[in-house]
């Protein structure tokens, strides 16, 4: 018996180790590499004020040859080696950054923006459905940034070529057919480069957050010539990040079928990473909203991760490479490319998975070790959420589905557990008789439980069995943009969000900035049910024979509502409501077990 308790308690220590972990190790850390990451920064500006700017790396690609890119500075050529990073420019306002240059509008459902006709670069996209925070005035979210902004994020598409031959580049002025990119109406930029080439792209959106970019080059030169597409996506400055192990931000992609997650901080150590694949699909990813290039899988491609720096700012940049493409004198040259610039709605992302032919394109949501139950448990809340029409509700639905599913195997753990609780007296009558000799109680106390048919470990299995749905469930809720700001009853705005009715704000009724040494005793109301729910489920198990061990998991409720006080209220909802079902179905077994609350039977006769 002595061994089975211990194997419980080191089940419960595992839970305390990992949903603590993020609060006591992973946050502070995280906190203090942003602060080193503020000082080198600030000394780098301090150091580089007379001179901006930093040399551009030359990576090769997997042949070994070099990887040509768009020019880091002025000129007609594609021919250097490099990040697409422009001549750096004092960092402007969003808005006097995209008056720089001639643009068209992109007013599509649900996206908003502009394209600039310098270097044809998609750089402003902002989400018509999505806000920084709950007030409805609140700013809508910017995705992409103006090259000339203080951090410009954008996505480009161009050719490469020989020296002698004259490309578009960062800097080249297209011509438009149109003023507005919608869902109906596409625009085509077009380029003469005066030398018998026309270049031409034509941008497309459809009613969400895809884009794609049709290039063409028409020779009308004398002699072939051979051109290699591209494209790119750069972003300049790291993002403020989670800090959470269990998310990753940063570059991703699905290259022949394998899942690649690299973090900033990787790529600035590790250097660039390179790809030769057939299919797949690379970009750059944060919480919720994502930045994609989709290549055209017809054609193996040649892709890159690469980090550099735009002076005292990081600078990171995916790219693919595209096979060359030998353009007869008359002929046409023709490359086509998808950009997913949006957020990451599951259902959004399966859709094109089936439609365009996107690999696991649903892995952009970090769904993690447990995808295949963490995804499934999205789709169910999801589909409940259609009928309820609130996803706290969905939540508290699919507890009751999974409560029932798994019922056979907690209701055995249950009578078992009763009839732990019935042997309560006699237990501590043998404890009494035989305190002094532990081998000859242990024998004794497992004799009887021989005799009862009681099993004193029946009770690891229904918390055995919570465990992966609970982390599952913390996935979903930490991850999946649909539950971001989805409000619940009363106080709750936001399940993904901790409970803000706390203690020390008077449960909502006295707001003021709790200082952070504060944060964890600032228990809501919901971690504080929480608890209690915690606290009389114990009391109708069995208490464990060790009185240390007894002691311990008294403790545990309180702990476990620290603990939880800053994880996603949906999370603690779930488990105030699965502990209360719990009580519920325990409550009854013991009842028609003829087992007192406090142990022993309900006759008052031992057994």
């Amino acid at each position: 018996m002595s061994d089975q308790k211990n194997v419980f308690v080191a089940i419960v220590i595992s839970i305390m180790i990992l949903v603590g972990w993020n609060y006591f190790i992973e946050a502070p850390k995280q906190e203090q590499r942003q602060q080193a990451q503020q000082a080198q920064q600030e000394l780098q500006q301090q150091n580089q004020a007379a001179q901006p700017g930093s040399p551009q790396m030359a990576p090769t690609l997997p042949d070994g040859t070099p990887a040509p890119m768009i020019p880091v500075g002025p000129g007609p050529n594609a021919g250097a080696a490099g990040l697409a990073t422009p001549a750096p420019d004092a960092a402007q306002s969003r808005a006097a950054a995209l008056s720089q240059t001639p643009r068209i509008k992109i007013d599509s459902p649900r996206v908003r923006g502009s394209i600039s006709l310098q270097g044809a670069r998609i750089d402003d996209v902002v989400l018509k459905d999505y806000r920084e925070t709950l007030e409805p005035d609140s700013a809508n979210i910017v995705l992409l940034q103006p090259t000339k902004g203080e951090k410009p994020y954008y996505a480009s598409f161009g050719w490469i070529g020989p020296k002698d031959v004259v490309l578009p580049s960062f800097y080249t002025v297209w011509q438009a057919n149109g003023s507005v990119l919608t869902a109906e109406s596409p625009v085509t930029l077009s380029w003469d480069n005066g030398a018998g080439l026309l270049f031409e792209q034509t941008f497309s959106i459809d009613a969400n957050f895809m884009i794609q970019t049709v290039q063409r080059v028409r020779n009308t030169a004398g002699n072939p010539v051979t051109l290699t597409p591209f494209g790119l996506i750069s972003r300049t400055g790291t993002p403020k990040t989670e800090g959470f192990f269990i998310l990753h931000e940063g570059l991703i992609g699905v290259l022949d079928e394998i899942l690649h997650e690299i973090d900033y901080d990787e790529l600035r150590d590790k250097g660039p990473q390179q790809f030769d694949v057939v299919s797949g699909w690379l970009g750059i990813t944060d919480k919720y909203w994502l930045v994609a290039l989709i290549p055209d899988k017809r054609t193996p491609v040649k892709i890159r991760y690469i980090a550099d720096s735009k002076g005292a700012q990081p600078l990171y940049q995916t790219d693919y490479v595209s096979e060359a493409q030998t353009i007869p004198a008359g002929g046409t040259a023709e490359s086509a490319t998808h950009l997913f610039a949006g957020a990451k709605e599951v259902r959004l992302l399966d859709k094109y998975e089936s439609e365009l032919g996107v690999y696991d394109f649903d892995k952009a949501v970090d769904f993690g070790y447990l995808y295949y139950l963490t995804k499934p448990i999205f789709y169910a809340i999801d589909w409940l959420y259609t009928y309820l029409g609130n996803f706290g509700l969905a939540i508290l639905a699919l507890t009751v589905f999974v409560k029932l599913l798994f019922f056979p195997l907690a209701n055995k753990s249950y009578v078992s557990m009763s009839k732990m609780k019935l042997l309560q007296p006699r237990l501590l009558e043998l404890r009494e008789k035989y305190g002094d000799d532990r081998a000859k109680l242990n024998q004794e106390m497992m004799a009887l439980y021989k005799k009862e048919g009681a099993n004193p470990a029946a009770g690891c299995l229904p918390i055995l069995v919570q465990i992966p749905v609970f982390f599952a469930l913390y996935k979903v809720l930490f991850v999946n943009i649909e539950m971001r700001h989805a409000p619940f009853f009363g106080w709750i705005h936001d399940l993904s969000a901790p409970d803000p009715a706390g203690i020390l704000t008077g449960f909502g009724f006295f707001p003021w900035d709790i200082p952070a040494y504060l944060t964890l005793a600032n228990l809501g109301v919901w971690p504080l049910i929480m608890g209690l729910t915690m606290y009389l489920q114990q009391k109708l198990n069995p208490a464990p024979a060790d009185p240390v061990q007894a002691k311990v998991f008294m403790f545990l409720p309180l702990l476990f509502t620290f603990l939880l006080a800053n994880f996603p209220a949906g999370l603690v909802i779930y488990w105030a409501w699965n502990n209360t079902l719990s009580i519920a179905q325990q409550y009854v077994i013991m009842r028609r077990q003829g087992v007192a609350i406090g142990g022993g039977s309900t006759k008052g006769k031992k057994s």
